[in-house]
């Protein structure tokens, strides 16, 4: 991913603090992963508990993705942050994960601070055997290939 959308996904974690930051992350599937283009901030539609979980608006969500198919991309992951929590996934970040085969990016925030971004991707065939797997963050100086 260029490294001006990865420093963005981290940003947007800093300025949510202490509230959890979602967003979308487009681009193309390639050999060994997802090549990033772009990211689109989201509202966090999770009122309840803004501060320990996030949630997409579903109409949100399509926008962004008739956007992406517009520009020949597809949906590649999300990304939230983890306030004052290690960049780990909870156990309601699986059971709310559904795109099979999407990357999910996690930035750790501590006291407002970004801290450790990882990547996990959504490994499976199906919802009852979905699992997370570790994945490599290749950040690029230059931009997204054409």
């Amino acid at each position: 991913m260029p490294k001006a959308v990865y420093d963005e996904l981290r940003a947007h974690g800093e300025q949510a603090y202490p509230q959890e930051c979602c967003g979308v992350l487009v681009g193309r599937p390639e050999a060994g992963g997802w090549a990033v283009a772009y990211a689109v901030r989201t509202g966090n539609a999770e009122a309840e508990a803004a501060r320990s979980r996030y949630r997409i608006d579903p109409q949100e969500l399509v926008r962004i993705q008739g956007e992406a198919a517009r520009r020949d991309l597809e949906i590649a992951g999300f990304y939230h942050s983890h306030p004052d929590h290690p960049a780990a996934w909870s156990p309601s970040d699986l059971a709310e994960a559904h795109w099979l085969g999407c990357c999910y990016l996690i930035t750790a925030v501590v006291g407002g601070k970004a801290g450790e971004t990882r990547a996990f991707l959504l490994a499976g065939t199906m919802e009852e055997d979905k699992r997370f797997e570790p994945a490599a963050i290749e950040v690029a100086v230059q931009g997204f290939p054409r």
